[in-house]
């Protein structure tokens, strides 16, 4: 079942929600302003946060732009009343992933819902591992404090290993996200993944890249 948050200080409009997306089996949390959202986004986990644009005691956009700097890849869409291109650069630009401009139909949240769980968001720039820091802002890769230094194919590997993590990335899904429709010899992912492993693993205790036989290759701490 999945599970989402829903900040919004109308609270008509968050009680049909909730009660529609019950029906559709989505399991949904509820806070009335910002701080209680920002708290329940501190000890849950969800697949998606719905977050009104305007609420009381701290506004959405600051509320999306925090989860981002903290490094949490929530999915977010907002939801608000205003659909001035200008409001939604603004959404983008503090992390949100998509816009559901009230009034709304329902059926089209669930679609939304259901469209933004099947991945994590890409609005995120701090990415983690461990001790393994990737500041996409700062275009900087730590570990346990120490610059590490990749190549530009390295660096898309590793983001989208972190971005997955702790979950496995097939080697075509690998292949696909960082060379497109322009794919490589047959050699070339190993040859990278293997410079990549040496950077980011070689002279720590942990091991955090793994390949999955038969599967494809993972980040995450421990085996």
């Amino acid at each position: 079942m999945l599970s989402v948050l829903l900040v919004e200080d109308d609270f008509d409009l968050a009680e049909t929600v909730i009660d529609y997306l019950a029906i559709e089996s989505i399991s949904c949390d509820y806070a009335g302003n910002g701080v209680a959202g920002q708290k329940l986004l501190a000890d849950n986990a969800y697949d998606v946060v719905l977050l009104d644009l305007n609420l009381p005691r701290l506004d959405g956009l600051t509320l999306c732009r925090d989860l981002r700097l903290k490094g949490d890849d929530t999915p977010v869409l907002m939801l608000t009343a205003r659909d001035r291109l200008d409001d939604k650069v603004d959404g983008f630009k503090a992390g949100t992933d998509d816009y559901l401009v009230k009034p709304f139909e329902l059926r089209e949240l669930v679609v939304r819902i259901h469209a933004l769980a099947r991945r994590r968001s890409g609005q995120v720039k701090l990415l983690s591992c461990a001790d393994l820091e990737m500041n996409l802002k700062e275009d900087v890769v730590t570990r346990a404090g120490r610059y590490i230094k990749l190549s530009p194919i390295a660096r898309q590997i590793l983001e989208t290993l972190l971005r997955a993590a702790p979950e496995t990335v097939p080697k075509q899904k690998l292949i696909d996200a960082v060379w497109g429709d322009d794919p490589p010899d047959s050699n070339s992912l190993k040859v990278h993944m293997h410079h990549l492993r040496k950077a980011v693993d070689d002279g720590f205790g942990v091991q955090l890249i793994h390949t999955i036989p038969g599967r494809g290759f993972s980040i995450k701490e421990g085996d």
